[in-house]
């Protein structure tokens, strides 16, 4: 229970801090608002939590059954335009509201206007059936082939969403514009009093999407707990450790592999979509090929197959990138006097941390238990290992 209390007790502390320096500033001393402000503002807390989503999802590919997926950006790209094409106005020829915000009815806004809560089941199923249809024809391939492969689509589906916006003569994506805005969601907020409303989310309301996020990785960790601990992740972790043996047991090879790859996917596609809402847009710039290496590294990072070490990995590596590094930047030019861009050194550091990573401790900072064990069996020695080449020679 230690880390599943420890991020609970941390969710609500941070909850409560961020609702009394919103609306009771006076209440929070000024270092500690000084603090939270530059090192974890909220905005930046929110985004962390999703790439903990897709992380999450990732793990279940590489960290469960064993598959290196170097294209799970993919997802995240699914998850959010499914929800620009049913949150936005940019589908033409059509007027269906369903459960959508106030403010769109209000003003009677055209186009596809659904409810984002049953957006967010909406783009779950469609990321596990194109988790289906993209691994069914891939994952009869193993290791650096499987690789390249996921690689391609992780690239071709990104670029097809940037190019879409003339296809048979439908405009299917906008383009390079985007989708945007999106509407808002419908949940429990705050007024300018500090009093709890049932309401539109607008720009302001970080808080209550940090409750919304903090909610899906609660429900994403549970199912992958369950999952891990049932038949089919037993399966999956068979597939990791030895493919061959776990066919000659009886384990579907195809079947287990195509679930992971859904099931995955269904995360990657909810992360898609909160990503969504959080930034109001569906952009084709924010699915690059370098959030998939970051997801990697942070599933890598944090312990493949343990579900605390990716979470504790996704929330480190994302608030680094957006946050830490520009703070340490500024720390570090204010003390000595230069004039160093830091967040342009990031792949430096973040590379230099990786290979410091593999060197000295290669199954990342919470890794699982079997992993650890692995990772850390001492090596044999030459003696060892002459004896062995002698007894398997000897008649």
């Amino acid at each position: 229970m230690g880390w599943p209390l420890g991020l609970l007790v941390a969710a609500v502390v941070y909850f409560i801090y961020a609702y009394l320096d919103r609306y009771f500033r006076g209440s929070i001393p000024s270092g500690l608002h000084d603090f939270g402000t530059n090192w974890l503002p909220i905005i930046k807390i929110n985004e962390a939590l999703v790439y903990v989503l897709a992380a999450l999802g990732l793990n279940v590919v590489v960290g469960y059954a064993g598959l290196l997926d170097l294209g799970f950006v993919a997802f995240w790209a699914i998850g959010g335009y499914t929800a620009g094409w049913l949150m936005t106005d940019k589908i033409s020829g059509v007027n269906f509201h369903f459960l959508t915000a106030k403010f769109t009815d209000d003003h009677k806004i055209v186009g596809i206007h659904i409810s984002w809560w049953i957006v967010l089941i909406a783009a779950a199923l469609v990321c596990a059936l194109a988790g289906v249809l993209i691994g069914a024809p891939t994952l009869r391939l193993r290791s650096d082939y499987l690789a390249l492969v996921t690689l391609g689509f992780g690239e071709i589906i990104p670029e097809a969403f940037y190019n879409g916006d003339n296809i048979a003569g439908h405009n299917l994506t906008n383009g390079t514009q985007g989708m945007q805005p999106l509407d808002y969601v419908r949940f429990f907020t705050f007024d300018k009093t500090g009093k709890l409303v049932w309401g539109d989310l607008d720009a302001f309301a970080d808080i209550s999407r940090f409750f919304i996020f903090c909610g899906l990785t609660a429900l994403v960790i549970f199912a992958s707990l369950r999952l891990r601990d049932g038949k089919l992740g037993r399966a999956w972790l068979a597939i990791r450790e030895d493919e061959l043996a776990a066919s000659a047991m009886g384990v579907p090879l195809m079947r287990t592999k195509l679930s992971a790859y859904g099931i995955g996917a269904v995360a990657g596609g909810i992360a898609g979509a909160a990503f969504a809402v959080h930034v109001d847009a569906v952009l084709p710039d924010r699915f690059r090929f370098d959030i998939s290496i970051t997801l990697l590294a942070m599933v890598v990072l944090g312990g493949m197959g343990n579900v605390w070490g990716v979470v504790i990995g996704a929330l480190v590596l994302a608030l680094f990138n957006s946050t830490w590094l520009p703070q340490v930047g500024d720390s570090f030019n204010g003390a000595f006097g230069t004039d160093i861009n830091f967040p342009s050194y990031n792949y430096l550091i973040f590379g230099g941390i990786l290979v410091i990573m593999m060197l000295f401790r290669r199954e990342g900072l919470i890794p699982e238990a079997r992993t650890r064990l692995l990772m850390r069996e001492p090596a044999r020695t030459e003696v060892e290992a002459l004896g062995a080449e002698v007894d398997e020679v000897a008649p």
